[in-house]
């Protein structure tokens, strides 16, 4: 029988295609977001401990009293704002289970949600699949920071969430002070709620320091901010992130999050926990990671493209409009099978895929890997 698809639209992510093309023809995989690189043996071996010591059936639904509470001391730590672990933090399977968790809690049909464009690829289903309606909001080029008048003129009676992502994926673009003050002061007489995506909180770069939704007093009654150990720790391929939010909020996100995954790996909780019981694991990410950016963008300044470094995230922007008006997808395609070097074009960020001439490349590779990436590229012919 026909299948009437809830996403006729969707199909297989652009992360997914560029990362087979990579392995398919043997190029360094400079497209998807996860680290070319092991996690600290340390880690390792905790995971093996508590294996090993029959940590192996499921754990509470929203998590492991002792994880729970390592991750309020770890928020208490680097905002200054104290949770309940008991109330306010739920452990989940991955940051995009925290979304579309959250997104549920207080979506229902016909509200209307407002994303920032470009966005990452799980916002818009997340909110179509829970019946409502993506409204897009352009960010400001070149920076892709955010037009405050755009936001206010796109809200309306039906607004019931605002989607944001900081650092932003693809840009970098690190939200400030005054980005924060204006959303809350934009929704504080309105109904409406905020989902924070907040993934790589610990990868800012020049000085520049991730400012939380939780440090506004009003964003933090309103708002469920997502994080993942994935990106923190260099293990994506656990599924490990968790939902920040005040106690009502919690209540609604956990009943979706009870008939999604229920809960998450036992053994890597108890690993984690340990781990983050020494904040220099976390603390020390934003100069591992400004080494490899400095790395990545000292030999970009060789190559014909045009970029800004980036604020934060484990990626970098590169331009090429002024070298050639092919298309993104079809150069970044070209360019894993021609020299072997894999992108995303980051037309597959934006709502009508309009093609802006810009690659993203993820630096979080071992440096011979991106040293090797840097000398093809700087061969690229156009």
């Amino acid at each position: 029988m026909p299948i009437s698809s809830k996403l006729p639209n969707v199909g297989t992510t652009i992360f997914t295609v560029m990362s087979k093309l990579a392995s398919d023809c043997g190029a360094i995989n400079l497209s998807q977001g996860f680290p070319g690189f092991d996690c600290d043996p340390e880690l390792l071996d905790l995971v093996t401990k508590y294996m090993k010591a029959g940590h192996n059936q499921y754990a509470p639904m929203s998590g492991i009293p002792i994880f729970r509470e390592r991750i309020a001391e770890k928020t208490k730590l680097v905002y200054g704002v104290k949770l309940d672990s008991e109330t306010e933090v739920t452990v989940v399977s991955g940051a995009t289970e925290a979304l579309y968790a959250a997104v549920s809690a207080v979506v229902k049909l016909g509200d209307e949600v407002i994303l920032f464009d470009p966005a990452y690829d799980s916002y818009a289903p997340a909110v179509e699949l829970n019946g409502g309606k993506p409204v897009f909001v352009p960010l400001e080029m070149p920076d892709f920071s955010v037009n405050w008048n755009r936001v206010k003129s796109a809200i309306t009676d039906r607004t019931r969430l605002i989607m944001v992502n900081t650092p932003h994926n693809p840009s970098g673009y690190v939200w400030t002070t005054k980005d924060l003050n204006t959303l809350a002061e934009l929704i504080q007489d309105k109904d409406i709620y905020v989902v924070s995506d907040e993934v790589y909180e610990h990868i800012t770069f020049d000085g520049r320091k991730h400012l939380s939704l939780l440090t506004n007093s009003l964003l933090r009654e309103r708002t469920f901010v997502c994080g993942s150990f994935g990106k923190t720790f260099h293990v994506t391929g656990w599924k490990i992130g968790y939902c920040l939010a005040p106690p009502q909020l919690t209540d609604e996100f956990r009943k979706v999050h009870q008939f999604l995954t229920f809960s998450t790996a036992t053994p890597l909780q108890y690993a984690l926990a340990d781990f983050l019981a020494e904040p220099s694991r976390y603390l020390t990410l934003p100069d591992f990671y400004q080494e490899k950016r400095d790395l990545f963008c000292e030999g970009l300044k060789e190559t014909s493209f045009k970029f800004t470094p980036a604020q934060g995230s484990f990626f970098q922007m590169v331009s090429y409009g002024h070298l050639s008006q092919e298309y993104d997808y079809d150069l970044a395609v070209r360019l894993t099978k021609e020299i072997g070097v894999a992108s995303i074009p980051i037309s597959v960020f934006f709502s009508d895929k309009k093609d802006h001439k810009i690659l993203r490349f993820c630096f979080a590779k071992e440096n011979k890997d991106l040293f090797i990436a840097l000398d093809k590229l700087q061969n690229i012919k156009f």
